[in-house]
């Protein structure tokens, strides 16, 4: 993604604290009580310009969610999707590199975690870069209920197939895998940014839901 630059953002993102939180790290064993109930607490790592995790805010009021980005320019498009949208109160978003997420929540905080149109990192000596690697389903690991899940949908074949074997290798049950999924289209299906430019031209979207073992 080629990054334009968005000198107004920092100060844009710090005029809306109820939405994009400046200091996450503050809230590790802390986010039930940020958002004020109970409910599950799903999180989005790599949220890009916000619209799938914005978009499940507003379907699912009775669930939390959290959107995480590591680009001001590109977390800053999130937040003004946020503010049009009214603001949903079930939502959060921050910016923060997905290797700090042991930093942010602590065991148990999360139910779900979404990886959407991850980069790909293609050359093998890149792997352990893969939001998919080893160490990354640790890091999830590390933050979710016992049985937690991981949804992750890609258009990039390669990926999608080391993906299934990295969560397999790890002893992760797959519940779910879909190798088109818009030949499905399932009803609660909230699309990415990517996922429309890429289903338009005609690519067929990989998808998997995967559980830690309890």
């Amino acid at each position: 993604m080629r990054l334009r630059n968005k000198p107004w953002a920092r100060d844009f993102m710090a005029e809306h604290p109820d939405v994009l939180l400046a200091e996450p790290k503050k809230m590790n064993n802390g986010w039930r009580d940020l958002f004020g109930n109970d409910h599950q607490i799903h999180v989005e790592v790599g949220t890009g310009m916000g619209q799938f995790i914005i978009g499940m805010a507003i379907a699912n009021p009775d669930i939390n969610y959290i959107g995480i980005e590591h680009f001001d320019n590109v977390i800053v498009s999130a937040l003004e999707k946020a503010i049009e949208a009214d603001k949903p109160s079930n939502l959060r978003l921050f910016r923060a590199n997905g290797v700090e997420l042991a930093e942010i929540f602590s065991k148990g905080e999360i139910d779900r975690v979404y990886l959407n149109f991850s980069d790909p990192w293609p050359k093998t000596r890149h792997a352990k870069r893969r939001l998919t690697h080893e160490t990354f389903l640790k890091l999830y690991e590390s933050v979710l209920i016992p049985a937690g899940e991981i949804h992750f949908k890609t258009d990039n074949r390669g990926l999608f197939e080391y993906s299934l074997v990295s969560m397999s290798d790890y002893g992760m049950k797959l519940r779910y895998v879909s190798l088109d999924l818009h030949a499905e289209m399932p009803e609660d299906n909230i699309m990415t940014e990517y996922e429309e430019k890429f289903s338009a031209k005609g690519q067929p979207i990989y998808r998997l839901e995967s559980q830690f073992s309890n």
